[in-house]
């Protein structure tokens, strides 16, 4: 079945989470995705994880590799030298999509800049995903998901009341960036087909995060009152709070958005009384009074398991989650039933699950159709086929030490 991005061509030349999970997720709806690494700077993320470095291609078994780089071809290009920039220019001509997440100067360093791109294909998309942007006193900085969440102003209003910052439990400005990756990509295609044009986008990591605390930038302008961590409860709607349930380090989240849904808890915990209680009887009054609430929910959802908690107050009506645990949430009943999760096997790292592409087209869904590649496993058909070098030409990209079937490892022992 014909897929939404069949038929286009991404030179991906990112690294770590951001611009590799983008890029993967263009994979998973049809796109040609080449990851190009070279053979002494290869992704970092190959070697990362618990991985004996005894055990034959180690640096093809990483999770955090794997997860972030299926349905993908790879090649090994040192784009430093004057032989691989000439090469990966070729492949530039043949596509239409190229993302980067460098540092800022990097790519102009290396003599691929978007102006060095355009020149030999004038219809790309080339997308720029620094930390930093390219432009401002800061362009120049070292960026990862950790420490942009913070400059992001994130972690500024995440944590408990009255407690210091606190961060998210992963990177969380990388897969936003990602996501926002897919969509910019999405629009650029759009605009060169009905123009003609390729162009060039930057996406900067920083400022696509700060976009997520946008309401509390406005909020400040408007009123000068800054924005404080609350925990789990909201500035409005009480109950609204993750409760303690039966078993060990088990909660169920529970949010009451009108006095209807909060009467269908008080009736699902036989405690019609809060419901009356004037403490509780009004949001107003509720969101007063949710510390001397809290502990009345809690009261009734430490006998209950977190899974019985929370079918029993959805089925009244009752917007409850409970939280889960990777191996509830790998073996959650809905999840199976909706296909949320794929087996993949892979030649070096073996058959695990994953998560299914996210998007569910009706006509043109998406598909794992490769698994990660291995290091530099599709020289051949890059060099070959797509480009239609001949044998002295690739040899001596191997002589040269611009490409190669393994990589270096003496910088991951």
């Amino acid at each position: 079945m014909t897929r939404p991005l069949a038929g286009i061509r991404v030179v991906d030349l990112t690294m770590v989470w951001a611009g590799p999970m983008g890029t993967r997720l263009l994979g998973d709806y049809g796109a040609e995705v080449i990851k190009v690494e070279s053979p002494r700077q290869w992704d970092l993320l190959r070697a990362l994880g618990l991985i004996p470095r005894d055990v034959p291609r180690w640096y093809n078994r990483s999770a955090y590799f794997n997860h972030n780089n299926r349905n993908k071809y790879a090649i090994s290009l040192d784009l430093a030298h004057p032989l691989g920039r000439e090469t990966v220019l070729a492949l530039c001509a043949k596509s239409d999509v190229l993302v980067e997440n460098y540092r800022s100067d990097v790519m102009d360093n290396l003599g691929l800049s978007y102006e060095v791109v355009r020149a030999v294909n004038p219809d790309i998309i080339y997308v720029s995903m620094p930390g930093h942007g390219k432009t401002g006193p800061e362009k120049d900085y070292v960026a990862y998901g950790s420490n942009v969440e913070q400059l992001a102003g994130l972690v500024s209003i995440s944590g408990y009341e009255d407690g210091e910052p606190m961060k998210t439990g992963f990177s969380y400005g990388d897969p936003m960036a990602a996501t926002a990756l897919v969509g910019a990509v999405a629009m650029a295609l759009r605009k060169r087909r009905l123009t003609g044009a390729g162009c060039y986008v930057e996406l900067a990591q920083r400022e696509n995060l700060t976009m997520f605390v946008g309401e509390h930038l406005v909020g400040y302008s408007l009123t000068g009152e800054l924005p404080r961590p609350m925990g789990n409860r909201h500035p409005h709607h009480a109950p609204h709070n993750v409760y303690r349930c039966a078993g060990e380090d088990r909660w169920v989240a529970i949010a009451c958005e009108s006095d209807e849904q909060f009467r269908a808890l008080c009736q699902v915990m036989r405690r019609p009384d809060l419901a009356e209680d004037p403490r509780f009887a009004t949001a107003t009054a509720r969101k007063q009074h949710e510390h001397a609430l809290d502990p009345e929910i809690e009261a009734w959802t430490r006998q209950r398991g977190h899974h019985e908690a929370m079918h029993l107050l959805q089925r009244a009506g009752v917007p409850a989650g409970a939280v889960l645990t990777t191996p509830e949430l790998v073996a959650d009943p809905h999840l199976r039933a909706t296909g949320a999760w794929v087996a993949h096997t892979h030649p070096d790292a073996g058959t695990w699950e994953m998560e299914a592409p996210p998007w569910v087209l009706s006509r043109t869904p998406g598909h794992i159709r490769l698994p990660a590649p291995g290091f530099a496993e599709h020289n051949d058909y890059v060099f070959r086929e797509l480009l239609g070098l001949d044998d002295a030409r690739i040899a001596e990209l191997y002589r040269a030490g611009v490409a190669a079937d393994v990589p270096d490892e003496s910088l991951h022992r």
